[in-house]
């Protein structure tokens, strides 16, 4: 069974709000592993270095919230869209980008690649 890489005891204990964050945890964790190309469940979470495992707990709080928080943005089904002259566009910009269909913050997603499990190449 799958299970995210922080509980919601943790999450709770790291100042967590979300009410049902396990909906949030899991959707995080399942994003962390697309942008690692599954290289954590590859080698197993326990496997990593303390570095590596705590940057991933990390993450996924600050995805987990950020998720949350942009809920309705994030499922909708609108790239852009303009109403009497104001318009919004989704995707990439100063502060998030969207990586391989994952909507992340540019600092979390700069966090995860401190890992080194993001590398493009083989490995």
């Amino acid at each position: 069974m799958y299970k995210p890489y922080i509980s919601v005891e943790e999450y709770k204990e790291r100042g967590g709000l979300i009410d049902n964050a396990e909906k949030y945890l899991l959707s995080a964790s399942r994003h962390i592993d697309t942008l690692t190309f599954n290289r954590i469940i590859a080698r197993g979470f326990d496997n990593l270095t303390e570095f590596q495992q705590e940057i991933v707990k990390a993450v996924c709080f600050d995805m987990a919230n950020f998720e949350y928080e942009n809920e309705d943005l994030l499922n909708s089904v609108f790239q852009s869209y303009s109403i009497n002259g104001v318009s919004m566009q989704f995707g990439n910009n100063m502060n998030v980008s969207v990586i391989g269909g994952i909507a992340v913050k540019n600092d979390t997603y700069n966090l995860l690649m401190q890992t080194g499990l993001c590398y493009r190449g083989l490995k």
